[in-house]
């Protein structure tokens, strides 16, 4: 079965850090451009990161980009998001898509999603 399976998600104060990953099943991670998006309460599912199969290329929405990083463990299957220096703002579910090629080719072409993973910053 294809799926992603995001972990990692939780409570932490303003300034922390979190990773969360991204654990794919059923197909092989690094043939396809996988990111992470996000929705927080009452606002629409936005972008945060992606990543790209064949050259690892990263894309990051501008309200991350420094403290927020994509990577790929091809040995794992996995992709993870390491979010540092946390904002409230950042408070949101945290969802991992597979993108349906190698490229990171906007939201539409989303095609396989996770149940996403509930981050909480406060204070």
């Amino acid at each position: 079965q294809v799926q992603v399976v995001e972990s990692g998600g939780g409570s932490v104060q303003p300034g922390g850090s979190l990773r969360l990953s991204c654990a794919a099943s059923g197909f092989t991670l690094a043939n396809y451009a996988i990111g992470w998006l996000r929705q927080a309460p009452g606002k629409q599912r936005t972008g945060v990161a992606c990543i790209q199969a064949s050259d690892a290329k990263t894309y990051y929405a501008s309200f991350v980009k420094g403290r927020f990083t994509i990577s790929r463990d091809r040995a794992k299957n996995t992709v993870y998001l390491q979010m540092n220096n946390l904002d409230p703002d950042d408070t949101a579910d945290y969802y991992c898509a597979r993108q349906k090629g190698p490229t990171c080719a906007g939201y539409s072409q989303y095609d396989v999603w996770g149940l996403g993973t509930q981050v909480t910053v406060s204070s």
